[in-house]
């Protein structure tokens, strides 16, 4: 048995009542799940790789305590502007006393913010767009088509961004990913910002939409991983709501009820870290007992809410699995 760091045991010793001792039980069952030999997915919403995830999470991937990524085209892209443009980000902390005049300033200087970080669109998005528009027309002049993540693990892999680097490479998630060829799942990623970008190419008509591979494909690809890797259980880690969250949890139902396939294994874990509370039809918010009645979760699947900021939480809950 490792033992476990500085971190981990700070953790343990305080962290003992309400939420921080749910994020303790969390950390806890996860790496339960790992050693009976279950597989685990992560989702990502929110701007968690703007937040600089990388730091624990391109470890958890190296380490193969994560098997299969959901996220946002969003976080999918970020993580990547981070790597090649991170000396070119401005941090707002007093970003709640802008005014509009102060947030249109920041748009005349190519500044997007997200909450206290804006990033740069010059050393960013369009750094990125002059790379992967190359990739994306290859791949059309070969008849060839893939997933928007298969298109940024050939920018990563192909050695064209090196140029660029500003982190050290170890605190990219997405390079640890594509090292590993990760399964990833990228929901929706048609409202991000490459996804905006490839729709102009579409509308010019320089690229075809069936260049990139649709949601449907994600969710057929989606399925048969699941059924291949569930034999010993698949747990469900699911950072923030959404869209990341609900389109792969919904493989479970979707096989079991509509491909009647009821052989088919609920999801053995899942924990769900929000500050959404629970509301009016809110899915981000919904409690995980709800989930019972979708045919998503087990009645006796560990369940785990921890209600917090993300930002805080998951680094936490990855330093307790990789013994920090």
């Amino acid at each position: 048995m490792s033992t476990k760091g500085p971190i981990s045991q700070f953790i343990q010793h305080h962290y003992l009542h309400f939420n921080s001792a749910a994020l303790v039980d969390a950390a806890k069952g996860y790496e339960a799940q790992l050693n009976n030999g279950a597989k685990m997915l992560v989702s990502l919403a929110g701007a968690m790789s703007t937040a600089e995830l990388g730091k624990s999470f391109a470890e958890m991937i190296r380490q193969d305590k994560v098997q299969i990524i959901s996220c946002t085209g969003a976080n999918l892209e970020e993580d990547i502007m981070n790597l090649v443009a991170h000396s070119h980000y401005k941090r707002v902390p007093n970003y709640r006393d802008l005014t509009p005049q102060d947030e249109w300033d920041l748009l005349e200087k190519g500044l997007n913010r997200v909450t206290d970080t804006c990033i740069p669109e010059e050393e960013a998005f369009r750094r990125l767009q002059q790379h992967i528009y190359k990739i994306w027309k290859d791949a059309e002049a070969n008849g060839e088509r893939y997933f928007p993540h298969e298109y940024m693990y050939k920018m990563l892999l192909s050695g064209v961004l090196e140029e660029y680097y500003e982190i050290d490479l170890k605190d990219s998630w997405m390079y640890a990913a594509a090292e590993k060829n990760l399964p990833i799942v990228v929901p929706g990623w048609e409202d991000s910002t490459m996804g905006n970008i490839f729709a102009s190419y579409v509308l010019k008509g320089e690229l075809k939409a069936s260049t990139i591979k649709s949601g449907i494909e994600y969710m057929t690809f989606l399925a048969d991983w699941y059924t291949e890797n569930s034999q010993n259980g698949i747990g469900f880690f699911q950072i923030g709501g959404g869209i990341a969250g609900d389109f792969p949890i919904c493989v479970v139902p979707m096989l079991y009820q509509d491909m009647e396939r009821t052989d088919t294994p609920f999801w053995s874990y899942f924990c769900q870290i929000s500050d959404s509370t629970t509301s009016y039809g809110s899915y981000s918010g919904a409690v995980p007992n709800e989930k019972i009645t979708w045919g998503k979760l087990d009645i006796n699947t560990p369940k785990f809410i921890v209600e917090s900021d993300a930002t805080i939480v998951a680094p936490l809950i990855f330093a307790y699995l990789l013994d920090w």
